[in-house]
């Protein structure tokens, strides 16, 4: 008698039970950190993560475990589609129209198609492909590839090294939008070129100003770098002492007379942050130039009423900070040619180096502070006496806002 005959005889209270059949009955993996299909959250961390131009699914894995400790699904699970996909989907007309629509948000003309494409991306959620957005741009726009074309002496540069993250902070002042009232402040890390902060002031140049915002940067991460630069204006002199008097009473191994918590470079040599100003200068601030002049040439506010100018101010200040925000989003998140050149990290956005900095041969160098050092922040930042520094900021009363 055959095995099969033998199964055919038995009974069915005899038969053996389905599961035994089944290769996982249980429905239990070997990945316990594995999230479900329908699991909101990983859906948002991927989508903000492909907004970010995080495509590769190494990297994905790497990043979602680093900061989430999440091992990774796949992204066709939550309906995140790629550039190509998308690309083949929508009809022609919704596609030139978003190219259409972001080269009116920058009528300077600065900005080439990887900025495009990451525009329409970062405002839609849809993801086109380079080659269409380039094709697009040359049909709709050729003169400005010709505008774009660098023609400028540049000032040679020496290579940065670096040993990681929070080593050192570059810090300085951009006054290209001082015409209409407006100054920005920003702070690198060097080794990653991650912009840390950009903020919109009133004055740049105002040294309690400086330091509130450098001491907001030490009590967001917790600690302080190894070394902060910047040029040598007066401005600096409050970070200076800041950063020397906290060395000195919270990392005594680090002596300031070996290892100096602060140092000043011409603007020539402060590379990063000056690398960086001219990206902003060159894809931002003829954008809100051109925006600001055309509210005098279309009759919006008369520049000749100081009730004019104090409310278009007062509103601008706002309008650019969020603007700025959405900038700097966008650089940290975008990802530059791979430079052989450079020894600090190239060819990965500064996103991503700063977040998985050991897999870039790099350390974390911040030195933590203790509950009792964060404290000690917050009361240095309360002292600052920052109401003066706001007050080239035009104020409105009710009577003004009425009479507008």
């Amino acid at each position: 008698m055959t095995d099969t005959e033998d199964f055919e005889d038995l009974d069915d209270s005899e038969a053996l039970p389905p599961f035994i059949f089944m290769p996982n009955p249980r429905g239990i993996n070997q990945y316990t950190h594995c999230p479900s299909k329908d699991d909101k959250r990983v859906e948002k961390l991927l989508r903000e993560y492909d907004q970010h131009e995080v495509k590769s699914p190494k990297l994905l894995t790497e990043l979602l475990w680093a900061e989430h400790s999440i091992q990774m699904r796949c992204k066709k699970d939550y309906k995140i589609l790629d550039s190509h996909t998308t690309t083949a989907t929508l009809p022609e007309t919704v596609k030139r129209q978003l190219v259409l629509d972001e080269l009116e948000r920058d009528p300077g003309r600065r900005q080439g198609p990887p900025l495009i494409k990451e525009g329409i991306w970062m405002r839609t959620g849809l993801d086109l492909t380079r080659d269409y957005v380039e094709e697009e741009m040359r049909f709709q726009d050729p003169e400005g590839f010709q505008l774009r074309d660098p023609t400028a002496k540049r000032i040679k540069r020496r290579a940065l090294v670096n040993v990681g993250i929070h080593e050192e902070w570059s810090g300085d002042g951009h006054d290209k939008l001082k015409r209409i009232g407006l100054a920005i402040y920003g702070i690198r890390d060097v080794w990653s070129g991650k912009w840390l902060g950009l903020w919109v002031i009133p004055d740049n140049r105002l040294k309690d100003v400086v330091a509130y915002l450098w001491l907001s940067l030490v009590e967001e991460y917790g600690g302080l770098p190894i070394q902060t630069t910047t040029d040598c204006g007066s401005e600096t002199t409050m970070v200076y002492g800041l950063g020397t008097a906290l060395r000195e009473a919270f990392f005594p191994d680090f002596p300031v007379d070996e290892i100096p918590a602060h140092r000043f470079l011409r603007s020539v040599h402060n590379i990063t942050i000056e690398w960086g100003w001219s990206q902003l200068k060159f894809q931002f601030d003829a954008n809100v130039d051109e925006f600001w002049d055309h509210g005098f040439i279309d009759g919006i506010y008369d520049p000749y009423k100081d009730e004019h100018i104090a409310l278009a101010r007062w509103l601008w200040a706002r309008v650019v900070q969020k603007e700025i925000n959405g900038w700097k989003e966008r650089f940290n998140a975008h990802k530059p040619r791979k430079d052989p050149q450079k020894v600090n990290p190239s060819g990965v956005a500064p996103n991503i180096a700063f977040t998985l900095y050991e897999k870039y041969g790099g350390i974390n160098c911040l030195r933590k502070f203790t509950d009792e050092g964060l404290t000690m922040i917050s009361a240095l930042k309360k002292n600052l006496q920052l109401m003066n520094c706001f007050s080239s900021f035009p104020q409105l009363s009710q009577k003004d806002v009425k009479l507008l």
